[in-house]
């Protein structure tokens, strides 16, 4: 993995109105060299370990798990947690310049070698091969599908990439706070940077557009679409999935207002889902 690949973009580019680009693909055009160099200091990696605990292990865990694919792997903070935790981890990602960000903190926090794919999740059957015990879709990463259908087939190439009784972790920003105008800042949990600014630019039905200002001077955005947490679980479940649990900030009785949402989906069936 050579640095070239952080180079090849560096500066992002919203056109004249940025407020208009409400497509899928652009993402790809919005996590650019500059950025990634720059997303680890908005994680902090070491405080965000502290917040999470060790949540997403032990939801893996208790099912089992043995295999997990990160399809969202940014940098690289999850794969490497679960790599260290004993898990067989498969690192996906639509952004080659994340992936190779991502390669070189697997090396230097504990000289891990990723398995690294680049892969657009539409289309992630295609070139991810396997089942997995577990797929997960963590860091809002979700958020960056702009259509129904986009975010309809993901979640199928999510399902079809599972074994017969594995489970789907994603999470969300809790959106419904940001829409209803409750809440707009930082999240306490994910985005841990101490110097780092993450805050809503505008908000509206179809965008969530944040601004990310780094101890530089640097800024950057991010065009997201504003999820709410009912409409995911019910695509979820159209998706085939049997039963699924939500947490609020890794606890099972969600606080008031929580930061994010971390959906536990099961594709193994049951009689009576609900129950």
């Amino acid at each position: 993995m050579s640095d070239t690949v952080l180079t090849d973009i560096r500066e992002q580019f919203f056109g004249d109105n940025p407020l208009e680009v409400r497509e899928t693909d652009h993402y790809t055009q919005e996590y650019v060299g500059g950025m990634v160099d720059k997303w680890d200091d908005l994680i902090d990696w070491e405080r965000r370990a502290d917040g999470e605990g060790r949540f997403f292990v032990d939801q893996l865990k208790a099912r089992g798990v043995r295999s997990v694919l990160d399809v969202a792997t940014g940098t690289g903070f999850h794969s490497v947690r679960l790599i260290e935790a004993g898990f067989d981890t498969v690192s996906a990602d639509g952004s080659p310049q994340m992936l190779a960000k991502a390669f070189r903190n697997g090396l230097d926090n504990g000289g891990h070698l990723l398995r690294v794919v680049n892969a657009d999740w539409r289309w992630l059957n295609r070139d991810v091969h396997g089942e997995f015990d577990a797929v997960i879709c963590l860091g809002n990463s979700f958020t960056h599908l702009f259509s129904e259908h986009d975010r309809r087939k993901a979640l199928a190439e999510f399902y079809a990439m599972l074994k017969h009784d594995g489970v789907l972790i994603i999470d969300q920003r809790n959106y419904d706070a940001l829409l209803d105008g409750k809440v707009g800042g930082k999240s306490s949990y994910y985005y841990c940077g101490t110097e780092v600014e993450a805050v809503p630019d505008h908000v509206d039905d179809g965008l969530a557009r944040y601004r990310y200002e780094f101890p530089d001077g640097s800024e950057y955005h991010l065009n997201m679409y504003p999820l709410r947490r009912d409409y995911l679980r019910g695509l979820l479940r159209d998706v085939g999935f049997q039963r699924i649990e939500t947490f609020g900030d890794f606890q099972e009785q969600p606080v008031d207002e929580p930061d994010f949402f971390i959906h536990v989906a099961e594709k193994a069936y049951v009689e009576d889902p609900d129950a």
